[in-house]
């Protein structure tokens, strides 16, 4: 296989900023832990006023990627694996927060939690195996 060239165009559907669709979110890394706020929107539900579960995936998978990304690495997700705790409701506002837990020479392990803002109830959890590109 040949090795894949990672480019950001800003127009990745989680962090692009020149993405009209995307989620736009922004992350801040401190200590270890890379965290995000997200608010959704009506646009992101799946059934009425609950928010999508893909949506859900995307941004933890995303808040893995980029706390690999702030400890210097270039990762991709090889293998995500999500546990929803309860529905995202309307526009309840949320906190991302992810870590990597493992640094291998090829793999990194990380885990994510999204949680409610108003109570630190826990929306969804996820655990990945990332790979470093080529």
């Amino acid at each position: 296989m040949e090795p894949i060239k990672l480019e950001d165009d800003n127009y990745c559907f989680a962090c692009g900023k020149k993405n009209p669709c995307g989620l736009k979110l922004s992350f801040n890394y401190s200590n270890g832990k890379l965290t995000s706020e997200f608010t959704p929107s009506k646009i992101y539900q799946g059934y009425k006023d609950i928010t999508h579960g893909g949506i859900i995936t995307t941004i933890l998978d995303e808040a893995m990627i980029q706390a690999a990304i702030a400890e210097g690495l270039n990762p991709v997700t090889a293998e995500i694996k999500v546990r929803f705790k309860k529905p995202l409701l309307g526009d309840g506002k949320t906190l991302v927060e992810a870590e990597i837990t493992k640094r291998g020479s090829k793999l990194i392990e990380a885990t994510s939690r999204l949680l409610l803002k108003s109570d630190g109830s826990v929306i969804a959890e996820a655990s990945s195996k990332l790979i470093q590109a080529k």
